[in-house]
C-alpha cells in the first residue's frame, strides 16, 4: 500500500480542482498511481482533464524560424536563469538563429544540434560563448521542425517566447503562399494552437490509445447515469464527439468567430484564392517543457 502524502494530494487537487477529501480518497484507491487517481476522479464526475502538472521553472524563449519560400520552419526552446536574460534580444536572437539552424540540417537531436555549424563556428561554441556574455547558464531543451511535401509552413511565438507554434498547410497554387488571405489565416489558425493547445490537426491524427481512454471514462460516467445499456452508448459516443471538438484543431470553434471551424475557416479561404487549404499538422512547443 502505497503512503499517500499530503504533497501527493496538494498535487493532484492543483491539477484537478478536485475536493481535497476526494483526491485523497482517489489516490488511496489508485494505490498513489497520480494518473489512474485523475482517471477515478473524472470517472465520478469530480474533474474534468488534468492541468498539467510539474511546470518547469526554467526561464528562457522558444525561439521560431520560416523560410522566405514558407517551405520549411522550425523552433528551439533555449533556456537560462532569469527572465530578464530569456527577453533580452542578444538571448531570443539566438533562439531563433537555432531555429533556423534546426530547419536548414534537421539534426537529430540536441548532440548533433551542437555539432553544426553557426555563422562559422559550431552551435555549442556560439551557445558557450552566449553563456560569457550574458553571465547565466543556458541550454537547449529541444526543437522541432516541419518540411510539408506541398504547402507551406507559417509560425506563431507568443508572449516574448513563451510558447512558439509552427503550422502546416496543404494547397496546390505556389501563390497561395504569399497571398494575404493565406497569411492571415495561417497566422490565425497558429495563434489558435498557442491558445487551445489542440491534440492534434485531424480527428484521424489522434492517437487510438487516446480514444480507447476518452471512451472508456465516458462508459463509466454514462453507466453511472442508470439508463439503459443503448442509451449509454450514445451518451459516451456523444461525449467523445464533443472531446473531438475541444482536441482536434480543425475541428475547434475558431477563437476570433464562434461561427465557424478552423476547417470551414479554411474552406471559406479556399474559396477566395481558388485553391484548396488544408490544416495538415502542427508543432507547438511551451517554454520549458
Amino acid at each position: 500500500m502505497a503512503n499517500i502524502t499530503a504533497a501527493m494530494v496538494k498535487e493532484l487537487r492543483e491539477m484537478t480542482d478536485s475536493p481535497m477529501m476526494e483526491c485523497k480518497k482517489a489516490l488511496v484507491e489508485a494505490d498513489g498511481d497520480m494518473d489512474a487517481a485523475v482517471d477515478i476522479l473524472r470517472k465520478n464526475g469530480l474533474a474534468a482533464a488534468a492541468k498539467k502538472a510539474g511546470r518547469a521553472t526554467n526561464e528562457g524563449a522558444v525561439g521560431a524560424w520560416v523560410s522566405e519560400d514558407g517551405r520549411m520552419g522550425a523552433l528551439a526552446d533555449v533556456a537560462c536563469e532569469t527572465d530578464f536574460v530569456g527577453s533580452n534580444p542578444k538571448f531570443t536572437g539566438f533562439a531563433t538563429k537555432l531555429a533556423e539552424v534546426v530547419a536548414v540540417n534537421d539534426p537529430a537531436d540536441v548532440d548533433a544540434l551542437m555539432a553544426l555549424d553557426m555563422d562559422g563556428e559550431t552551435v555549442e561554441a556560439a551557445l558557450t560563448e552566449l553563456i560569457h556574455i550574458m553571465g547565466e547558464n543556458m541550454k537547449i531543451n529541444g526543437f522541432a521542425a516541419l518540411k510539408p511535401e506541398k504547402g507551406g509552413v507559417a509560425s506563431y511565438v507568443h508572449m516574448g517566447g513563451k510558447i512558439g507554434v509552427l503550422v502546416e498547410c496543404a494547397f496546390d497554387k505556389p501563390e497561395t503562399a504569399t497571398a494575404d488571405a493565406y497569411k492571415a489565416f495561417a497566422h490565425d489558425v497558429a495563434m489558435q494552437v498557442a491558445a487551445l493547445a489542440p491534440i492534434c490537426a485531424r480527428r484521424e491524427d489522434v492517437p487510438a490509445e487516446t480514444v480507447e481512454h476518452e471512451v472508456a471514462i465516458y462508459k463509466a460516467q454514462a453507466a453511472e447515469s442508470g439508463k439503459p445499456e443503448a442509451i449509454q452508448e450514445k451518451m459516451a459516443l456523444g461525449r467523445l464527439e464533443k472531446f473531438y471538438k475541444g482536441s482536434v484543431l480543425n475541428e475547434q470553434e475558431f477563437i476570433k468567430d464562434s461561427s465557424l471551424t478552423i476547417s470551414k475557416y479554411a474552406q471559406q479561404v479556399s474559396k477566395e484564392l481558388g485553391d484548396t487549404i488544408e490544416v495538415m499538422g502542427f508543432k507547438r512547443i511551451a517554454r520549458g517543457e
